[in-house]
Parts: structure tokens; C-alpha cells; sequence
């Protein structure tokens, strides 16, 4: 009753082989662009129609077909609610992960919004994965650690202190030492960022072991870098965070 059926079974055709060779060879590609707007005008309740268009997009062997949707599952997510995010939405992201960095860069890139939509449970257990963003095909993409960095200072407040100590504050140390200095830059805002989170929380115990860290890493490096880093660090914090790492030394 939404929309007649004939022009809903054209849509899903495109995903055929066929049309590929007699229609547009990138006729996928523009059948996962519009996916999103084609689920919203059938509304969760017929999603039941497009899961099985979706699976097939998701599994193409093209990897610019799995790009688009890579860039726009946060937002079938937003569509579909947190029970069919779960069930059919969760699967295919996770295989997104894994795969080439013009694919992982569409899930970098909206993280945030589609962790939010999570249960707290299921959210947790990307805590894990998040550490493979550090590693890409390419040591030179050094954007990619770059959107990791601003997307980790977002997904701070979706985690509790203890996690983000034990998780997330590896991987900013990491890219604070990274080759190229807009990464570097960033990441030094993702500190800051983390120890912030820290002291919000009454977590001052883990905010005075993670500024010990820093000094013994950055503060008493052999090489003029990371003590570049430790003074970058303290003019992008607060006045605050400089007076408790003097009182350290």
C-alpha cells in the first residue's frame, strides 16, 4: 500500500548480475545509495522486504557497493530501531570491520552514532575491535588514525572510566606517538579528553595513574619528541592538569 509493487520489485532486481552487464555496471552501487531512503519509505515494519537486498549488497564483491553502505548503516540503524540493529545490522558491521580501509572508513567515520544506538551490553563488546582501527593496509593512510582519534573523543561518554582506562587510554598513547603530527595533534586532545572523563567521574585514582603515564612516556623521554608531546599535552589541558603534573615532579 506504501508504494506499487512492481516498482519495488524493479528496485530489488538491481542487485541482479544481469542488469549489471545489460543496464549500468554500477547499478549496485546506486541500488545501496538509495537503500536507506527506500527503508525509510517502507518503514520498519517491511524491512522483512529489503533484508535479503541488503545481505546481498553487503556481500558484493565490489568493494565500492560495500563502501556506500559502510557510510550509511548508522542511519538504516536509526531507521530500523535497536532490536533489528541488533539482529541484522550488528552481523554486517562487524564483517565491515574486517574489511578493506575503503570500506572500515565509512564505519570509522560515523562510530559514534552507530555505537549509540547499541545496548550497553552489545556496545561493550567493541571495546575489543577498537584497537584494530590503529593497524590499516596502508601505514601512510594516516587520515584514518586521524578520524579514530576525533571519533574515540566522542565515544568517550559511552563508556565508564574503568573501560576506558583499561581500553581506549592504549590507544590514544599510541597515536600520540604517531609519525605524522596532525595524528599526533589530535590525539593529545583525545588525552586531555580522557582525563577530563576521569575527574567528572570521581575517578581521580585512575586520572593520577594516567598523568604518572604520561610523564614516565612523554615528560622523561630520551627523545626531543615525546617531550614535545608532554608540553603540547599540557597547553591543550587545563591549567589545572599542568599544576598536577608539576606536583608530581
Amino acid at each position: 500500500d506504501i508504494i506499487p509493487q512492481p516498482l519495488l520489485d524493479q528496485y530489488l532486481s538491481m542487485t541482479d548480475p544481469a542488469r549489471a552487464q545489460t543496464v549500468d555496471t554500477e547499478i549496485a552501487k546506486h541500488c545501496a545509495y538509495s537503500l536507506p531512503g527506500v527503508a525509510l519509505t517502507l518503514g520498519r515494519q517491511n524491512w522483512h522486504c529489503l533484508k535479503d537486498t541488503y545481505e546481498t549488497l553487503a556481500s558484493d564483491v565490489q568493494w565500492k557497493v560495500r563502501r556506500t553502505l559502510a557510510f550509511s548503516i548508522h542511519e538504516l540503524a536509526v531507521i530500523l530501531g535497536d532490536q533489528l540493529t541488533a539482529a541484522d545490522l550488528v552481523p554486517i558491521f562487524n564483517g565491515f570491520l574486517k574489511d578493506l580501509d575503503e570500506v572500515r572508513i565509512g564505519v570509522l567515520k560515523h562510530l559514534y552514532d552507530f555505537l549509540k544506538l547499541l545496548h550497553a551490553d552489545k556496545r561493550r563488546e567493541y571495546l575489543y575491535q577498537l584497537q584494530e582501527f590503529v593497524v590499516t593496509d596502508n601505514s601512510r593512510n594516516w587520515r584514518f588514525r586521524y578520524e579514530l582519534a576525533e571519533q574515540l573523543i566522542r565515544i568517550l561518554e559511552l563508556y565508564n572510566p574503568n573501560d576506558v582506562y583499561d581500553y581506549l587510554r592504549h590507544i590514544a598513547l599510541t597515536l600520540c606517538s604517531d609519525k605524522v603530527s596532525e595524528v599526533r595533534w589530535i590525539s593529545f586532545k583525545l588525552v586531555v579528553a580522557i582525563l577530563q572523563k576521569f575527574y567528572a567521574n570521581n575517578a581521580s585514582a585512575l586520572g593520577l595513574n594516567f598523568i604518572n603515564e604520561l610523564v614516565v612516556r612523554f615528560r622523561h623521554c630520551s627523545k626531543w619528541v615525546g617531550r614535545q608531546a608532554f608540553a603540547f599535552i599540557c597547553q591543550v589541558g587545563m591549567f589545572s592538569l599542568c599544576i598536577s603534573v608539576c606536583t608530581l615532579n
